[in-house]
């Protein structure tokens, strides 16, 4: 079995004997099962980082390879290129896109760092995962300095339409980049269509059938591989309840009330406004929920130096100060907003005890939060998922309430649905969701992707 190098962004703490992701999870599994290389940025800034070298520790059969970058490295391709650029771009939302020449500088200048360092670890037999909206040009610069092994890259969040792509300076150079890989994996059927349009439309490659396409003499395949939870270990972790959400939620049931939970970094992306504002239309449009129904919102913070994340964090915290200030009593808080992190054990307490997970984006790749929330459920009696048509997860979770997030009142009808939703119905959607999530889990996402790419031949791989 060949070894595997994994390149990402960050790097997972191996030392954990429990990963706090889907993506850590399946992973370390398959680090620890080949033995291999995990690479990525040590999340430090430092005048001298393109002079030091890589930190590298050794657990098991596993190297992990971390560096530093400069605080410019950091403002123009982590803030800039990456985060000002790539993120809103990917999430539809040109808008916000801030383009600089001086970004596109750094983030090729980081991406050719990382190849630097990382064809000091390649074997000639390894398969090379990467992943990511920060890494896109890396296969490239691994070719330029003579690697041949088959690399495959997977992108966690959405790919837009060719006509939002095509809106940014340099998008040949980026849909160049990614057909520099041998295998190219995204969330959703949506995203994978966007890609092969814009490789036909822009690029002049007709896609085979089977998602390949002929690019520079070298065949490259395209796909879906949906990125799934560690199911099993998550419904363990919510079965056991954290002592002060149970105190909270005994204290619920004995006044007869229910609780609505959304959980989200602080992005614009997660339509979080619009969440807040559904829940104002539903006290609006049905009364009877008043002093029946909190919502509780999560929301630790990200990308606090980026101004748009500033800027959400002061709409919603003016949202939620409203709608409380117009329909609080003194026993009744409308709405609970947390800007800040929630231990693991507790928050899968959290969406237990919720007869509602409100999972809103405006756009995701998949979102699976929408998961964690099914697999907490207690089966016997499980909670509702509303789910925005505009989540990867939609694709697979059509046993959810499925909503658009654009449209407030809409959002509010469904939050009634499923608070009114009778026991049987309940169960049977859950018991849907569940299989299907237990099924398409991290591991076996992982198995697909790697079995996919290790399936290419030798001579796929060579002209690809």
């Amino acid at each position: 079995m060949s070894r595997l190098i994994v390149i990402s962004n960050r790097v997972a703490d191996l030392n954990k004997n429990v990963q706090s992701g889907g993506l850590a999870v399946a992973l370390a599994d398959s680090l620890r099962k080949r033995g291999g290389v995990w690479m990525g940025w040590d999340g430090e800034t430092r005048a001298d980082a393109g002079e030091r070298p890589p930190s590298v520790k050794q657990i098991g059969d596993v190297t992990t390879v971390t560096i530093p970058l400069t605080r410019e490295d950091y403002e123009e391709y982590y803030l800039g290129f990456a985060n000002s650029v790539l993120w809103p771009l990917f999430h539809y939302r040109l808008d916000l896109v801030n383009f600089e020449s001086a970004f596109l500088e750094g983030y090729r200048r980081v991406n050719k760092r990382f190849a630097d360092v990382l064809v000091n670890y390649v074997e000639p037999d390894d398969i090379i995962w990467v992943h990511d909206y920060h890494l896109i040009p890396l296969a490239t610069e691994l070719r330029k300095r003579g690697c041949k092994n088959r690399i495959g890259y997977f992108l966690h969040i959405p790919f837009p339409p060719p006509d939002i792509l095509s809106a940014v300076p340099d998008h040949k150079w980026l849909a160049d980049s990614l057909l520099s890989y041998d295998l190219v994996g995204f969330q959703t059927q949506t995203d994978l269509g966007n890609f092969l349009r814009y490789a036909e439309e822009h690029v002049g490659i007709h896609p085979h059938p089977d998602g390949s396409l002929r690019f520079r003499n070298r065949m490259v395949r395209a796909d879906a591989f949906p990125i799934g939870i560690d199911t099993d270990a998550f419904a363990a972790i919510a079965a056991q309840y954290a002592d002060e959400v149970q105190i909270d939620a005994m204290r619920r049931s004995l006044l007869d009330r229910q609780q609505i939970i959304g959980v989200d970094r602080l992005d614009y992306s997660k339509g979080l406004p619009d969440r807040m504002k559904c829940f104002s239309r539903l006290l609006e449009l049905y009364p009877e929920h008043m002093k029946r129904v909190s919502f509780l919102q999560i929301a630790p913070p990200t990308r606090e130096d980026v101004d748009a994340y500033a800027d959400i964090r002061q709409e919603l915290e003016s949202l939620s100060g409203a709608i409380n200030g117009r329909f609080a009593d003194f026993n009744w808080t409308p709405i609970r907003y947390i800007h800040r992190s929630v231990p693991r054990d507790k928050l899968a307490a959290l969406y237990r005890v919720s007869r509602v997970g409100l999972v809103t984006p405006l756009r995701d790749g998949m979102n699976l939060v929408a998961k964690e929330y099914v697999a907490a459920q207690n089966p016997d009696d499980p909670g509702v998922l509303v789910l925005s048509k505009f989540a990867g997860a939609a694709e697979e979770l059509t046993d959810a309430l499925i909503v658009n997030p654009y449209d407030i009142d809409a959002m509010a009808e469904a939050v009634h649905q499923a608070l009114m939703m009778p026991l049987e119905e309940r169960r049977r959607r859950h018991a849907a969701l569940f299989d299907r999530i237990k099924r398409r889990d991290a591991l076996a996402w992982q198995r697909s992707f790697l079995s996919t790419l290790e399936s290419l031949t030798a001579t796929d791989a060579d002209a690809a």
